[in-house]
């Protein structure tokens, strides 16, 4: 049985789906608009996103649906969770440094805590003016959805790839490269039904790198510089384990990493396992 694979700009990169089954086209089309509908609701860069909405109204219980309220859930628990390695409350900070847009609405906070986040069954609420980013999790989190749409539209094994954050199901291994700081690609071996999620960090952002992800350490702390790549059995865990691999004191990074559910992938290569 063939594969079929597609590539569309999305989640401002390159997002590409692969699926093998009888009817591919319907299955890859329903991803893209799953990925597509992750990017409308959680996106900062959108003003009229639902994150955008939530952000703009501090102090006010903001209707959401539940697929940005589970997502807000996940965000919270593994900001908790990472002892705030992963820290999703530092939207204000990014402004700041002009790494993300600013909306207008009453100034941020530059960084807030898990705390600033309270959450019913059908609403959300920031306590305190902080301008929550879920760009740490949400590229992984729509990985995932695609992925479930590929599934229930019948396809049998695939793969969905935006810009690094990757996840292979059924019966295909996909060789992976990683590009290092010196932009040489290093084999990391084959990936098969998991997920990988690299993101490359530094001591200073700069607006002109089109590869360096924007990572905030917790207070006190700098991310260290280094491409850090995370295997995981979601799209989700590996993108927000990038985060806190890099932002992380070396001797507690492996097994913090481990505790909260993925493996540490650290060159020149690694036979991914199942």
């Amino acid at each position: 049985m063939d594969d079929t694979r597609r590539m569309r700009p999305l989640l401002g990169t390159f997002v590409e789906v692969s699926a093998r089954g009888t009817d591919t086209a319907v299955a890859i089309e329903r991803a893209f608009e799953a990925i597509a509908e992750a990017q409308a609701l959680w996106s900062f860069q959108d003003e009229r996103s639902e994150l955008s909405r939530l952000n703009g109204a501090p102090g006010t219980r903001v209707r959401l649906q539940a697929g940005t309220l589970r997502l807000l859930r996940i965000a919270k628990a593994f900001m908790l969770l990472s002892h705030h390695a992963f820290d999703c409350t530092v939207g204000g900070l990014l402004v700041g440094k002009g790494a993300l847009p600013d909306h207008g609405g009453p100034a941020p906070l530059p960084r807030g805590c898990a705390q600033d986040l309270e959450l019913g069954d059908t609403w959300a609420r920031l306590r305190r003016p902080v301008r929550l980013t879920l760009d740490g999790v949400a590229k992984g989190y729509a990985v995932d959805l695609a992925i479930r749409a590929l599934r229930c539209h019948g396809a049998s094994a695939g793969w969905v790839n935006a810009g690094g954050d990757l996840r292979v199901f059924g019966d295909v291994t996909l060789p992976v490269q990683r590009r290092e700081l010196d932009g040489q690609l290093t084999s990391l071996g084959g990936l098969r039904d998991a997920a990988l999620a690299s993101s490359r960090a530094s001591h200073s952002w700069h607006r002109d790198d089109p590869f360096q992800a924007c990572i905030v350490a917790p207070e006190g702390l700098t991310p260290e510089t280094g491409i850090w790549s995370v295997l995981a059995r979601s799209a989700w865990r590996a993108d927000a384990l990038t985060k806190v691999a890099s932002a992380t004191a070396p001797a507690q990074r492996q097994a913090l990493v481990q505790r909260l559910g993925g493996c540490l992938v650290t060159p020149p290569s690694l036979d991914m396992p199942a």
